[in-house]
């Protein structure tokens, strides 16, 4: 049965292929991206282009996922022209490059907003009407870097990352009796295919991150060659979006809680699972276990 999905930050990368794929599969998916009429106007005419191509249902709205009211205007915008939202898939999210101490608090507090606070804020506007059906899905698009290997000069953004696993963990047990599921989905290091590394902040104390780059040798700037040799060639970021849409199409009590793709194998897969496992262990020792599955 289609459903009705919102994306946020899906203009490119892993939020554009995933919104394709969804579509694709017969669901009706709602791109959500900013600045849809200036900066990503030709996103949006992509996205309308494909949706005539293949007839499907692919559509984009406006979805600033730092501001409250923008993200309550999409949703509203959403569920009044396509009814209860079914699915909200987390995907909003900002890469950074450069030596942790050369960021400055604020552009810190910017990864963390657009990272882990924008889920909060969809959260906020989508959930209610999810609660109000005793049904959802949460998907949340994590890293690999929260179980698996963290490189130099990436601090700020594996920071987030991990702050928004545990944000979802939390999640996933407080909506179970709810009916609403969660999924975290959890890519590797994509070097290309998609805009994360490209599109990278930079750090703002240059004076800082040249103290750094002339002890190490410039090693910030051979972090991105550095992962990409250790990726096979055949490495194809797509696969995320398939994991997802396989995620969307499983039945409600049957998906599972987390789906690593990691074509450079880090080791998120196998610490992930110890780190599940005692997870699950801690709720049976406290009499929770129930949580742990979504009421059908």
């Amino acid at each position: 049965m289609p459903k009705t999905i919102l994306i946020s930050g899906a203009s490119s990368g892993f939020g554009a292929m995933t919104a394709r794929a969804l579509a694709d599969a017969g669901h009706v998916v709602y791109a959500g991206m900013r600045d849809t009429q200036g900066h990503n106007a030709k996103a949006v005419a992509d996205a309308r282009a494909y949706s005539e191509e293949h007839s499907v249902h692919l559509r984009t709205v406006e979805l600033d996922v730092s501001d409250q009211e923008s993200v309550d205007e999409g949703v509203r915008r959403v569920s009044s022209d396509a009814g209860p939202i079914d699915v909200v898939v987390h995907n909003a999210g900002h890469m950074c490059i450069g030596p942790t101490e050369a960021f400055t608090p604020e552009q810190m507090a910017q990864i963390y907003d657009t990272n882990v606070l924008s889920t909060q804020r969809l959260n906020r506007a989508v959930l209610p009407q999810m609660r109000a059906r005793h049904d959802g899905l949460l998907l949340w698009v994590g890293s690999s870097s929260t179980y698996g290997g963290t490189p130099p000069f990436l601090g700020p953004y594996f920071g987030s990352k991990a702050a928004e696993d545990h944000v979802a963990k939390c999640y996933a047990v407080e909506l179970s009796r709810f009916g609403i599921d969660a999924v975290i989905v959890v890519p590797g290091s994509y070097t290309t295919g998609t805009n994360h590394f490209a599109h990278a902040m930079q750090p703002e104390d240059q004076e800082t991150a040249r103290a750094y780059d002339e002890e190490y040798d410039g090693l910030s700037e051979e972090v991105t060659k550095r992962l990409a040799g250790i990726a096979p060639r055949d490495a194809d970021p797509a696969e995320v979006a398939r994991a997802v849409v396989r995620a969307v199409d499983t039945p409600k009590g049957d998906r599972p809680f987390r789906i690593t793709v990691d074509p450079a194998d880090d080791g998120s897969q196998v610490v992930s699972e110890v780190a599940d496992r005692i997870r699950t262990e801690f709720y049976d020792r406290i009499d929770f276990r129930d949580l742990l599955t979504v009421r059908t």
